[in-house]
């Protein structure tokens, strides 16, 4: 009975030790937020955070343009989406996201216009 009880106990502590998918997207968001952002990528590009909505399994990197990219109308919407989704298919960081069916987000925003959305795309499961 208590060798029973002790498997039992393991099985238990093991199991409640495994994060979800889920989870684990979340938790790699907030922490490469507070460890890594803001950073710059370039010149005139910075990346602000990276946040995971569990509602719509959507991870967003959120960048803001700086200087000469900041003006609007910089943005050439289809060039811009064509190289952005080359690296949702191509990146392996974003490997286990794409293996999930995730929607991959990428915002840019004005820094000198707070608030002021440049350039947002998402890309689901059947553009990649």
């Amino acid at each position: 009975m208590k060798k029973l009880s002790v498997l039992l106990f393991a099985s238990v502590l093991l199991t409640a030790c495994q994060e979800s998918m889920e989870e684990r997207c979340a938790r790699e968001a907030r922490e490469y937020t507070q460890q890594k952002c803001p950073a710059f990528i370039n010149k005139v590009t910075r990346i602000d955070s990276l946040t995971f909505d569990v509602a719509t399994h959507t991870i967003s990197y959120c960048y803001s343009f700086i200087g000469a990219a900041d003006v609007p109308g910089s943005v050439k919407e289809e060039e811009a989406r064509l190289l952005l989704l080359n690296e949702v298919k191509n990146s392996t960081n974003l490997k286990a996201y794409r293996d999930e069916g995730y929607n991959i987000r990428y915002v840019y925003h004005s820094e000198s216009r707070p608030g002021e959305v440049m350039y947002d795309v998402t890309f689901t499961k059947k553009d990649y």
